[in-house]
């Protein structure tokens, strides 16, 4: 009885010892603190758009300047504005017919590579539809959903020329787009 006693407490006493040996800390660490972006505000935007100038029997000027965000630290994810007018004046009938839309964007794109992107677009038209009500052109605004992707090539360290694809989603009677294929553009970009 003698030996199982002092077996006992030699074993509590080893368990003693070997749990003042533990090192593991039982205070709940801290999660570690997310890094802080320190990119500057320049690093951070990019510029961009179109212009397309044609002239002839049809004139046409197009102007759409835009900016994006880069939201991540990447710069893979951006957000962004724009806005865009068109003037078109068509020789073909006397007298001339002439127009204009404008309007605004917000889009989003998603670099897959460094050089595809995806883009999606929420652009509303300020455009002349004829009211057969009022038997004359009113200005209505048309909402439109333009989805796709498109290419980026580098043409230095912060510039690119893009191409891109869209497909206008929402199909409006009004849409300026409505039952046209695939949407190409393209335009050059600052930072992007």
């Amino acid at each position: 009885m003698f030996q199982r006693t002092c077996i006992l407490i030699l074993f509590f006493a080893l368990a003693l010892a070997s749990a003042a040996q533990d090192t593991t800390e039982y205070v709940a660490k801290q999660p570690p603190k997310e890094r802080k972006d320190t990119r500057s505000l320049k690093d951070r935007l990019w510029f961009g758009g179109g212009l397309g100038l044609s002239f002839g029997t049809i004139t046409a000027i197009q102007v759409e300047p835009m900016v994006g965000y880069k939201v991540d630290q990447k710069g893979k994810f951006s957000v962004g504005t724009g806005i865009n007018y068109t003037y078109i004046s068509d020789g073909r009938y006397v007298p001339r017919y002439e127009y204009s839309v404008y309007g605004y964007r917000f889009f989003s794109r998603y670099r897959v590579i460094e050089q595809a992107f995806l883009h999606g677009e929420y652009l509303s038209l300020n455009t002349e539809r004829f009211d057969p009500f009022i038997d004359a052109e009113k200005r209505i605004w048309v909402p439109h959903l333009l989805v796709g992707g498109g290419y980026v090539q580098a043409l230095g360290s912060n510039s690119s020329f893009t191409i891109q694809a869209l497909w206008e989603v929402l199909q409006n009677p009004n849409s300026v787009y409505r039952g046209q294929g695939p949407i190409i553009s393209a335009g050059f970009g600052l930072g992007f």
